[in-house]
């Protein structure tokens, strides 16, 4: 069994090439909250969002130094994806194997540099305890683990008392429209009484999928506070594609209305179950914010 690895567009295994102007605006959407999110820069942050994402060029781009961990096969000569290399000024290196040692490896770090380290993204047991003062999970990238808890464990092991977490997942509403699409409508029915939902794409592989409380309860049993959780978007995917295509240039004004909307949805005033195809959640862990040491 294997857990999807589809990034950009997470409807694109129901219709390849559909909404391309809504899954622009999604990636613009999910750029803008990364940067509202990000903490002041000169911060170590450990990016496990996948080959497809960019939070850590945009990360690396603030001054932050990024270990962005990179599983085997996509680190290899020949794997599916080469390690992400950020434009301009921001410095990559070769990845690095988790085995390490990792005094060395931080130490070659700079700010404003992505570190490249190979090794399996559901574990972070090559990183000491409390190291990094934040992590970003983008992409869905907890959702491409079966056993989201054990990650979600290490994610808040290796964060500094005050650290912070950047994370999204798969939700409830995109495993209804899989499963419609797929005419199982038997599991549809017992899909909101499940404490696990786990959702077959067509390709043969699966997705986690949560719903708001219990992507807050995965964080929570981690040990972290969660700040808030909330979709992706909620402007209409099928009416962001009618306006982009109308007008391209549109999109800034789009991406504006979609913050505006996220902040009176965290305020209680939309029901965030009932939109988005992705939750998104920023978390802390719990304590005062400690200084790296120089």
């Amino acid at each position: 069994m294997e857990l999807s690895a589809t990034a950009a567009s997470p409807l694109a295994a129901l219709g390849p090439g559909s909404l391309a102007g809504y899954w622009r605006f999604q990636r613009a959407v999910a750029k803008a909250q990364l940067a509202a999110w990000l903490p002041d820069p000169r911060k170590l942050l450990v990016d496990i969002s996948g080959p497809y994402a960019s939070a850590s060029a945009q990360a690396a781009g603030r001054g932050h130094t990024v270990i962005r961990v990179v599983a085997p096969a996509e680190a290899e000569p020949h794997g599916t994806a080469e390690p992400h290399r950020a434009a301009g000024p921001h410095r990559t290196t070769e990845p690095r194997r988790a085995t390490e040692p990792r005094r060395a490896r931080t130490a070659r770090a700079r700010p404003g540099s992505i570190v490249p380290v190979a090794a399996e993204p559901a574990s972070l047991a090559f990183l000491c305890d409390g190291c990094a003062d934040g992590v970003i999970a983008e992409d869905g990238a907890l959702s491409r683990q079966l056993m989201t808890e054990d990650l979600a464990a290490e994610i808040a092991r290796v964060l500094r008392p005050g650290g912070q977490l950047l994370a999204s997942v798969d939700s409830l509403v995109l495993g209804m429209a899989i499963l419609a699409e797929q005419h199982r409508w038997a599991h549809l029915t017992d899909l909101s009484h499940a404490e696990v939902v786990l959702i077959p794409w067509p390709d043969g592989t699966i997705t986690r999928c949560f719903g708001v409380s219990q992507f807050t309860e995965l964080l929570t049993e981690a040990g972290l506070e969660v700040g808030w959780v909330r979709p992706r978007t909620v402007l209409s995917p099928s009416m962001v594609d009618r306006v982009l295509r109308q007008d391209p240039a549109a999109i800034a004004r789009l991406v504006r209305t979609e913050l505006a909307a996220g902040q009176d949805r965290a305020g209680g005033l939309l029901p965030a179950e009932s939109f988005g195809i992705s939750l998104v959640a920023a978390a802390r862990k719990p304590g005062p914010a400690q200084r790296p040491p120089r």
